[in-house]
Parts: structure tokens; C-alpha cells; sequence
């Protein structure tokens, strides 16, 4: 074989195996290219000018001070983007409805706030200059005349006569409702319950925090003489081309192209358009020349989207065996100041549709209403709807099985959706092609030593430590209900092979799990393939969110392989002068069957007329995937201080089949960090006024690595999904969602084993930071 067609061990490099991520060599050794890496020619800086308060009318800005400094090129305001017909961003899908029937209701979100801002940092005005420091200091300098106006950042006392009204449309401030389930039914099944528990539960607002800020560098594209080309840091290039295109007056989708370089993480709230994103491309636009805004920590704070903010009162009616009869939950969302697509869609659609999770619940009463407050707008983050509708689910099973003196695990497993009843559509519509929850359990209890618990328990307590434990049963939804994806394959002559998809790489490691399944069907060693992703030029698509990623382009990419391969046997035949049916293929080659005859792929591509050979491939799923696991967690309490740790954690997940064994353990615990976060430190605080109190990591607490002693991860991959070619269930998301519940229940545990009534623990809400536990204890 010559040096275009090595050899490759397939069964050490392809899916099912852990390899080096392909990702990290230029990331470790300061070759990656984040979009603030990129300087061009001639390059202009933008600055925002940030309201200060939460509700305020604009009455005036003078740009003159402004324009007076010396590199100061150009200064943008509301006004005239209105006047110029640039279009207010997307707001709730027309699906949603109001409590009256009437359409769901927000106001107008422009790129610049006009006549009126709803949150402290929403932008006013944009100052562009020669350099970041001049156009910051022209954002200064800018004289914006406010008319402060009441605030309100409570959602319940914002649906309250008398409020501040943030939009003329929904004089309550509700932005719109759901209602889901059978309420007469459950009405009915608590009427005649042995067992009713009841719980007010916070599912706090929470700021995603990724080490990358929102980055994004507009210009001309070289060759053209209008064509916008955007650079930036999304999850999602084609909606941001699309968003443009559609905003902007004039302009088509193919007037501008989207790129995206390497991504410091985005956990959700990089996806789809920012106000900042359009005022950058408005710039290039008008100024034709580059332009680059880089958001400084405070501005993702204020600025980006915020996660969860969810207040709900939940309630579980029971039998006397333990067998639940119905639920019945009313969970007011704080959706901020607009309601945005994913903001309202989160809460009153994807919550309810895994609240009942792995358990056989057919009665439900959901009540869901989104309201609008003076706080930054809430959008995606990681597990986006399903971590706050697990973790009500998860809690109400811990209450009760303290009422019915029932090890949890055991309450657990009667209520579980048996094998036999798959496929199992649950009361929201939802159908699970398949799940072996009680295997789950089974194998998590005996991981995390469920049975030997009380030996540990008497070890913490003669440390001086109260000791608690829990266990979480859970399903989440993945997909993001985009379940059809293109790739293209292009072999080319230099011994290479791309890959091109429009999925989007953010440090999830896709690179490499797409690389290693390109390996299974061409045999070519790794270093041979060449994932490319970020270039609405090249491929469009919904992107990455909803832990789609591998689930749907992961499978485009096998079938486009597989096709290659096809294809690449038809053009064989022609210079081997033997018919396809009688040629192989194994690595890299293509051979006639029973002689020495025989070209290497990359040779094959060679003799085409343009030197190399492509064919896409595109696959659908035939419905979202339903990833579950259980989770076993064990804290330590010092009830001195109030101080928590969480001492052990074992989970078992059943992601299907597994592709990077190292990636996907790399999501589940990494998500189970970000999960113990909300439980023990995470939480976006705002005053009366709107004014956000926990703007930098000084105010904002992030998890950190001495909150945990480590991860017993195992994954059963004995049940794959039956919805798409790779037998694969979504990943990213799973870790966050079991942790929270998980966490919080074993320090409720604790709490009690300390002498705190059932009760007062139940109440305890996140965070479960060491003030709260330590008045929770003296109480």
C-alpha cells in the first residue's frame, strides 16, 4: 500500500474506542482560532452604550461628545436603525397563545433599544472607532436622557394589578400560557389519593458562563462589493446568516456568509441571533469596512441570555402501595424583559414533555405561564427545560417517600415504565421507542454501594459529619426536534478526506467522534480525515443545540461514508475494468475479489477529472432520542458551618451506542459539575430596580473542582435507539439534569439526619450555599 492508502488499525481507532481528541493539539499548543484571534486590515472597533437602569423611557441621545473624540468614526442608535427599517428580532412562535386565546404577546426587541429599555444592559446606542478603547470611551461619552420608570423583577408580582406594564399587548406582563393534561381527571386522582405531597420549588436563574465571550468581526467579503461575511462564536451559523439576511433591509441570504472558528464553549446560549451580532453586520454594512465587537465579561452578564428562572408549586398524589396516580404542577417562567423563541418555547413546550420521565404516570395537570420582567431575556441552556421539569419530578419522589417511610429507590422502582410497555407514549404525546429504566437503577444501586451506605454514614458521623444519599431516575429529550442533517464527503488526491457538516463544534469533542466514524467505513487512519464545520458557504442546517449533534449529523455522516464508498466502487470498476459487484473495499483500497487488481482511494480520486471525489449524504431520524440513567450521590455535611461536599457520585447512563467512550464520559460528569452548580452556588440576583447584583465572577459563584471527590461513570449501551442509522441517544445535556435533583435530595437527606424537621429541609431552596444550610440546622 503506498503513502497515500497506510494501513489503520480500525478497531483501535474507530467508534467504540477512546482515542486523542483530534481537537486538542492546536487548542494546548495556542493554534486555535477564536474569532478575537482575528485582526484584518483596516479593522474598526464597536462599542455598546448600555442602559443603566431596568425600565426607563429614552427621551434623547446626543452623539456629539461622542463624535468628538478623535477616532471615532460612527455612532448608531435606535432611532435610526427604526428609521432605516431594520427589523426587531424574532419573538414567541405564533403556537403560543395567551391566557385569552388571544397571540402570544412581547414587545419588539430591536438590535438598539428605541423609545424604551426593559433591562439594565440592554444596548442604546453603538460607537465605532479606531481602536476598543476609543470606541468604549465614546460609548462613555455618549449623553442618553433617560425617564426612569418603574421596575418589576418578580414575575408573580408582575402579573399583579397595578404592575409595570413592559408591553401594550399583555397588559398582565404574561407573554403566554400552557395548559397540558387532564385537569378534571387529576382533580379526581387526588381527591381519592391515600398520599398527597405538596412543594414550592425554585428552579433559579442562572448564567451560562462559557470561557469564550460573545465575539463578532464583520466585514466585505474580499472579491465582492456588498456581500457581508460574519465572523463570530455560535452554535449556530445558519440561523445567524438567516437572522441577517432577514433583518437588515435589502438584503438575501446570499448576500451573507456566516463562518465560525474554534468555540470556548457555549452550553446553549450561543445559539440563533444577538441584538450585537445584527448592529455589527448594520456597521460593515454602512461603513465598508471591518468592524469587531468583543463583549467584556460584564456585558455577558447582562446582555446574554440567562437559563432557567422558574418558580413552581408541584404536587404528587399517591396510593398506599406508593404507586403514583397523577401530578399536578403551576410553574410561573420568568422569561425577562422579551420573550424570545427559545425563552417562552422552553418552558411551556420542552419542560412538560419530559416532567412524568421514566415513570408510568398518565394523569398530569401542567400549568405553565411565561411573564415578562425587567430582567435580561432567558434563552437555551444546557438541558434547556429539562433539568427544571426533572428536578420537581425527582424532589416530589424524595418528599414522598419520607411520608410513606420508603427507601426512595424503592418508590422509584414501582412507578417505572416497564420494557414490555415499549414503545410508551407518555400523557404530553411523547414517544419512547425504548428504555430499560429498572436496569438502570439496579446497576446504579449496586455502582454506588446503596446497600452499604449505613457503614459509610457512621464513618462520617465519627469525622464530626452528617452524611446523606440519594437516587435520581431520569429521561431527557434530545434532538431539538431538527432531526434531519446533510454531510458532504470529498476524497481528495492529496490522501485526505473532508467532511463537511453544519453541525458546529463548541468543545463538545464532535470532531472527533465524527472522525472516528469516518474511520469505521473508509479504514484510513485519523489524521487522514478532516472535519469542517462553520461556513454557511459550505453547509447549512439547524446547528448544534438540544444534543443533536451526533444523533442527527453523525448519522448523515455515516450514510454519506457509506454512499462514498458506493460511488467510489462504480468508478473503480471503470479502471480496474471489472464490474462494482465484484469489488471490495478495506482499507483505503478498492479491489477485485479473488485477484491482486486493486486502487487506492485516494488514487481512484486522482484520475478524476477534478481530482477528487464528492457525494453527500443526508439522514432523518425518525424521532427524537430518549437518553436516561441513574444517578446514586452521597454529600457530607458539616453542621458547624453549613459547609457541603459531594464525597461520591455514581451514575449509569444509557446513551445507546457509544462512539468516543472518553468524550461522552467527558460530557456526563462535566454536565454533572454544571448540575451541582445550580444545586450548590450558581444564581443571577437582581434588586427591585432591575439592577443585577451578581455582574462578574466576584459576585457569581461557578462550581469548583474541591466541591466533589470524583465520578463513578459507567454506560450501558445493551439498548440503542431505533430512531436513526447509529443506534445513538443525545449526551451533551444528561449529566446536568440528573446532578441537580440529585445533589439537593442528598442534602435534604442530610439535613434530616441532622435533626431538621422534613419539612423546613424541603424548604430549603437552591442554591444550597453554606448560609442557607447553617440557619436551616440552628432553625
Amino acid at each position: 500500500m503506498n503513502a497515500k492508502n497506510p494501513p489503520v488499525d480500525t478497531l483501535r481507532f474507530g467508534s467504540g474506542h477512546t482515542v486523542r481528541r483530534i481537537e486538542d493539539p492546536a487548542l494546548i499548543t495556542g493554534r486555535g482560532s477564536f474569532t478575537d484571534d482575528l485582526v484584518r486590515e483596516g479593522q474598526l472597533h464597536l462599542a455598546f452604550a448600555r442602559s443603566p437602569y431596568g425600565h426607563a423611557r429614552i427621551r434623547s441621545i446626543d452623539n456629539q461628545p461622542a463624535l468628538d473624540i478623535p477616532g471615532v468614526v460612527a455612532v448608531y442608535t435606535g432611532a435610526e436603525l427604526f428609521a432605516a427599517g431594520v427589523q426587531p428580532l424574532p419573538g414567541p412562535p405564533p403556537i403560543l397563545k395567551r391566557p385569552d386565546g388571544s397571540p402570544a404577546a412581547s414587545a419588539a426587541r430591536r438590535a438598539l433599544a428605541h423609545e424604551v429599555v426593559r433591562y439594565v444592559g440592554e444596548a442604546v446606542a453603538a460607537v465605532v472607532a479606531t481602536s476598543a478603547a476609543v470606541a468604549q470611551q465614546g460609548a462613555e461619552a455618549l449623553w442618553v436622557d433617560y425617564d426612569e420608570l418603574s421596575s418589576v423583577t418578580d414575575a408573580k408580582l408582575a402579573m399583579a394589578p397595578g404592575a409595570p406594564v413592559l408591553c401594550a399587548a399583555a397588559p398582565d406582563n404574561i407573554v403566554a400560557e400552557a395548559r397540558s393534561g387532564n385537569a378534571v381527571a387529576t382533580d379526581a386522582a387526588f381527591a381519592s389519593a391515600a398520599l398527597v405531597v405538596g412543594l414550592d420549588l425554585s428552579n433559579q436563574r442562572l448564567a451560562p458562563s462559557a470561557m469564550e465571550p460573545r465575539v463578532v468581526l464583520g466585514e466585505i467579503e474580499p472579491g465582492t462589493q456588498d456581500r457581508l461575511l460574519i465572523t463570530l462564536s455560535s452554535q449556530m451559523p445558519s440561523a445567524v446568516r438567516d437572522g441577517i439576511a432577514s433583518l437588515l433591509p435589502g438584503l438575501k441570504p446570499e448576500q451573507v456568509r456566516v463562518k465560525v472558528g474554534d468555540v470556548g464553549g457555549g452550553f446553549g446560549m450561543k445559539t440563533g441571533l444577538y441584538p450585537e451580532d445584527l448592529v455589527v453586520a448594520w456597521a460593515v454594512h454602512q461603513l465598508k469596512r471591518p468592524v469587531k465587537w468583543c463583549g467584556q465579561r460584564i456585558e455577558e452578564f447582562t446582555a446574554s441570555v440567562h437559563g432557567r428562572d422558574q418558580q413552581s408549586h408541584a404536587e404528587m398524589a399517591l396510593d398506599a402501595a406508593g404507586k403514583v396516580l397523577a401530578l399536578r404542577i403551576r410553574t410561573i417562567a420568568n422569561v425577562g424583559a422579551y420573550g424570545t423563541p427559545t425563552g417562552c418555547m422552553i418552558p411551556l413546550m420542552v419542560g412538560p414533555w419530559v416532567t412524568t420521565s421514566v415513570y408510568d404516570i398518565q394523569t398530569v395537570s401542567l400549568h405553565i405561564t411565561a411573564v415578562m420582567t425587567n430582567r435580561t431575556p432567558t434563552g437555551a441552556y444546557r438541558g434547556a427545560g429539562r433539568p427544571e421539569a426533572i428536578y420537581i419530578t425527582e424532589r416530589l419522589f424524595d418528599a414522598a417517600a419520607r411520608r410513606l417511610k420508603m427507601d426512595p429507590a424503592e418508590l422509584r422502582r414501582r412507578n417505572l415504565i416497564q420494557p414490555a410497555q415499549m414503545p410508551y407514549k407518555n400523557p404530553m404525546g411523547q414517544v419512547y421507542d425504548v428504555g430499560q429504566f429498572e436496569r438502570m437503577l439496579d446497576q446504579a444501586l449496586v455502582l454506588g454501594d446503596w446497600a452499604g451506605y449505613a457503614q459509610r454514614q457512621a464513618a462520617s458521623k465519627a469525622r464530626g459529619k452528617v452524611r446523606g444519599r440519594s437516587v435520581t431516575t431520569f429521561l431527557e429529550w434530545t434532538g431539538g426536534n431538527a432531526l434531519a442533517e446533510q454531510v458532504t464527503v470529498r476524497v481528495c488526491a492529496e490522501g485526505f478526506i473532508e467532511l463537511t457538516s453544519a453541525t458546529m463544534a463548541m468543545g463538545q469533542g464532535i470532531q472527533t467522534s465524527y472522525a472516528q466514524l469516518a474511520v469505521d467505513v473508509f479504514g484510513v487512519p485519523m489524521d487522514r480525515i478532516r472535519i469542517l464545520q462553520g461556513d454557511t458557504d459550505r453547509a447549512n442546517g439547524f446547528g448544534s443545540a438540544g444534543s443533536r449533534s451526533l444523533f442527527t449529523g453523525g448519522g448523515a455522516l455515516h450514510v454519506a461514508s457509506e454512499r462514498t464508498v458506493a460511488h467510489g466502487k462504480d468508478l473503480a470498476s471503470e479502471v480496474l475494468e471489472a464490474a462494482a459487484s465484484d469489488i471490495e473495499y478495506r482499507a483505503g483500497e478498492f479491489r477485485v475479489v479473488g485477484t491482486d487488481l486493486k486502487v487506492g482511494l485516494f488514487d481512484l480520486a486522482g484520475r478524476q477529472p477534478k481530482g477528487h471525489i464528492v457525494v453527500s449524504g443526508d439522514a432523518t431520524a425518525g424521532a427524537p432520542s430518549w437518553p436516561n440513567a441513574a444517578h446514586v450521590c452521597e454529600v457530607e455535611l458539616d453542621t458547624e458551618t453549613g459547609a457541603v461536599e459531594v464525597v461520591a457520585y455514581a451514575s449509569v447512563n444509557d446513551i445507546g451506542r457509544v462512539v468516543s467512550p472518553q468524550i461522552v464520559e467527558g460530557q456526563v460528569e462535566g454536565g454533572a459539575v454544571q448540575g451541582m452548580g445550580q444545586a450548590l452556588c450558581e444564581e443571577v440576583v437582581y434588586d427591585d430596580q432591575g439592577q443585577l447584583l451578581t455582574a462578574s465572577f466576584m459576585d457569581y459563584a461557578l462550581p469548583h473542582a474541591d466541591i466533589f471527590r470524583g465520578f463513578k461513570t459507567v454506560f450501558d449501551t445493551s439498548v440503542p435507539c431505533t430512531t436513526n442509522v447509529l443506534g445513538v441517544k443525545g449526551v451533551g445535556e444528561l449529566g446536568t439534569i440528573g446532578a441537580t435533583p440529585g445533589v439537593v435530595n442528598a442534602i435534604g437527606d442530610a439535613l434530616i439526619a441532622a435533626g431538621v424537621a422534613p419539612q423546613r429541609a424541603e424548604a430549603v431552596q437552591m442554591p444550597m450555599t453554606a448560609l442557607k444550610l447553617w440557619a436551616a440546622l440552628q432553625a
